[in-house]
């Protein structure tokens, strides 16, 4: 690419920003858009297969190779390791380019905030995709809300999945896009065409598939038990399938609830899977339950019921309809159990492209 040619960095390091972000990527890769693909290494587990699910190349730059960070020491100790890369090597990360760049970024990770301050530092305009969900609560979730008002802060471009999402951007100088949704509708969309077969055994009867992983859920032992407890009662009435995300089985272990899940038969235990094989794995069971924002929008895509174990939610897919608020309330969660085919939708069948409306917007200006 000419040195004086505007270049787009997309910028990410975890499974979700990834799921999220092949799409565009891959828009980007239809439409014959270059760009540079630039990877903070935060996740390394199923990575690879993700990016042969959507045919996506390998990264232009790695900025961590090692272990997934899961811990908060970690997260820290990467963070700085990263910054300082990028503070030194900017004309190696970023390669011939200018200062009307484009770095996109996406949600409320800390690679996201890691993506945007690599923009600024760099002296990049910054796109945030999915910018203008809140929660309004501080430490619900934690620390993603935190992540995404200091992200709105750095952006100049603002994707936002909705007009809800724009709105709350109101105060916030910079442009906005209406995507209209999520471009995780056009992932799903991808997902549920592949013919291959799941991977995991699932039981023969109808069964529930549940994934928790958020730091306030898994962090605070009095928080973990009374989720195993709910999953224990849960299990009495449909197995369920499991999904063990390493810092989930890290926890598990430490607050010695490991064992309780482990010896129940009516549990299935089963690593994380690639996101085409999670959504055909969701789209078989009979309801979802969930502390994640991206699968509260999964179930809602698919029509599935969600039952969400949290106190509050950033995400507006769902409410009212396919998703359940339980705030952790055990009345609140057997009502939903005994009643959650009321829940029940249909897929999403609009034709509206969310990556779509991000490439036309880049192309154009």
């Amino acid at each position: 690419m000419p040195k004086n040619e505007r270049q787009i960095h997309v910028i990410l390091g975890t499974k979700a920003q990834l799921v999220k972000m092949a799409p565009v990527m891959a828009e980007f890769d239809r439409r014959k858009i270059s760009y540079r693909f630039i990877f903070t290494g935060q996740h390394q587990e199923t990575m690879d297969a993700l990016r042969q699910n959507f045919n996506l190349r390998e990264p232009d730059v790695i900025l961590y190779s090692g272990r997934d960070i899961t811990k908060i020491g970690q997260m820290i100790l990467w963070a700085f390791r990263i910054l300082w890369k990028i503070l030194w090597q900017r004309e190696k990360i970023f390669g011939a380019g200018t200062r009307d760049d484009v770095v996109l970024t996406h949600g409320d990770t800390f690679s996201t905030l890691l993506g945007a301050l690599a923009g600024r530092l760099a002296g990049k305009r910054v796109a945030h995709v999915e910018s203008g969900l809140r929660s309004f609560r501080w430490f619900h979730p934690f620390p993603e809300e935190i992540t995404r008002l200091l992200t709105f802060r750095l952006s100049n471009i603002y994707f936002c999945p909705g007009a809800w999402a724009t709105k709350n951007l109101k105060k916030y100088r910079g442009e906005k896009v209406n995507t209209q949704h999520n471009t995780l509708l056009d992932g799903v969309r991808i997902a549920v065409k592949d013919s291959a077969p799941i991977p995991v055994k699932t039981p023969n009867t109808k069964f529930v598939l549940c994934s928790v992983h958020r730091f306030e859920n898994i962090f605070r032992k009095n928080v973990l038990e009374k989720i195993v407890e709910q999953i224990l009662k849960i299990s009495k009435k449909f197995p369920i399938m499991f999904v063990l995300h390493p810092p989930t089985e890290q926890q598990l272990k430490k607050f010695g609830l490991w064992e309780k899940l482990k010896t129940c038969e009516r549990i299935h235990l089963f690593p994380r899977q690639s996101f085409f094989d999670f959504i055909k794995i969701l789209n078989a069971s009979e309801f979802l339950i969930t502390d994640g924002g991206s699968n509260q929008e999964e179930s809602f895509f698919l029509g599935k019921p969600c039952l969400l174990f949290r106190h509050a939610t950033e995400r507006q897919e769902g409410i009212g309809k396919s998703a359940f608020l339980s705030e952790l309330d055990p009345k609140k969660i057997d009502e939903f159990v005994q009643n959650y085919e009321k829940f029940q939708g249909e897929f999403s069948a609009e034709k509206v492209s969310p990556t779509g409306i991000i490439a036309d917007f880049l192309t154009k200006k």
